[in-house]
């Protein structure tokens, strides 16, 4: 295969988690381009992918979008958080009355851990996910201070109102991965919008069902109310997951340009027209 060269391998890591004793687990992609060479004093920034579900998992198998970032210079880490399948019970009900704790907590020990290690840049880390990803993500800027911008492709802000709204199948699969009424509230990031700290880009479809678009505009309303470098990306026809190829590339574009004005101190290869950042150009 001619562009085997370019394919990253993620490297299976063990990494310890808040809890002592306890270990969780994810895929680390290095970045990779044989036609190219980072400086030997600069570590690469990192981009943190918070699968969906949550009660999911992700898999170390070729993914084009994952090499994208790992082609340009990225390192790239999947995280198979506590709650994800594919470890066994214990490990995947870790996660019960604990959604929106265990899983941001593990995603922020995971990153710190690639610190400690000198694989990556502390002042570079980023973070992205969609859906139930997305909440990961959002929660983890709202609630943590690891990151130092994020990404959310139509995420859960407001976890209340999808219990409240979401399709009759799923309808009681959240009251055991959050729990009390207390906790639907206070682990909502809609709630909590005064306590984001960083750059945040929001990709959104008008169609969505699960995750209503008023949740997206919200958060973004607040964000650029409260000073932060903001943006959002909003796309008529789309439903929860975005299906147009065209959508699908720009949002992976306008990610990596985001990111790489934000907080990457770097010029994007490709020749990508930036969207405008509230509070930001």
């Amino acid at each position: 295969m001619q562009y085997r060269s370019f394919f990253s391998t993620p490297e299976f890591i063990e990494f310890p988690t808040s809890s002592p004793g306890q270990k969780a687990y994810a895929y680390f992609y290095p970045p990779l381009n044989p036609m190219f060479e980072g400086l030997p004093d600069e570590k690469p920034p990192l981009l943190v992918k918070t699968h969906g579900g949550p009660t999911a998992e992700t898999r170390g198998v070729l993914d084009l979008s994952v090499q994208y970032w790992t082609s340009r210079g990225w390192a790239f880490l999947d995280v198979n958080y506590g709650g994800s399948t594919g470890y066994g019970r214990e490990y995947r009900e870790r996660l019960l009355k604990k959604w929106g704790i265990v899983d941001v907590d593990d995603c922020c020990s995971c990153a710190r851990f690639l610190v400690e290690n000198g694989k990556v840049d502390e002042q570079r880390l980023c973070i992205t996910g969609r859906s139930a990803g997305g909440y990961t993500t959002l929660a983890s800027l709202a609630f943590r201070d690891t990151f130092k911008a994020g990404a959310s492709l139509y995420g859960i802000g407001d976890i209340t109102l999808l219990r409240a709204e979401t399709h009759k199948f799923e309808s009681r699969y959240m009251d055991n991965l959050v729990g009390s009424e207390g906790a639907y509230y206070e682990r909502s990031p809609i709630n909590f919008v005064n306590k984001f700290t960083c750059p945040v880009i929001l990709f959104q479809g008008l169609d969505d069902k699960v995750v209503p678009p008023d949740q997206a505009r919200k958060i973004y309303k607040a964000l650029k109310e409260s000073g932060l470098p903001v943006a959002l990306v909003e796309y008529e026809g789309e439903q929860h997951g975005f299906r147009k190829a065209e959508n699908i590339k720009f949002t992976l574009e306008q990610q990596m340009v985001f990111f790489a004005r934000t907080v990457g101190k770097f010029e994007v290869a490709d020749d990508i027209t930036p969207i405008k950042i509230e509070n930001f150009d």
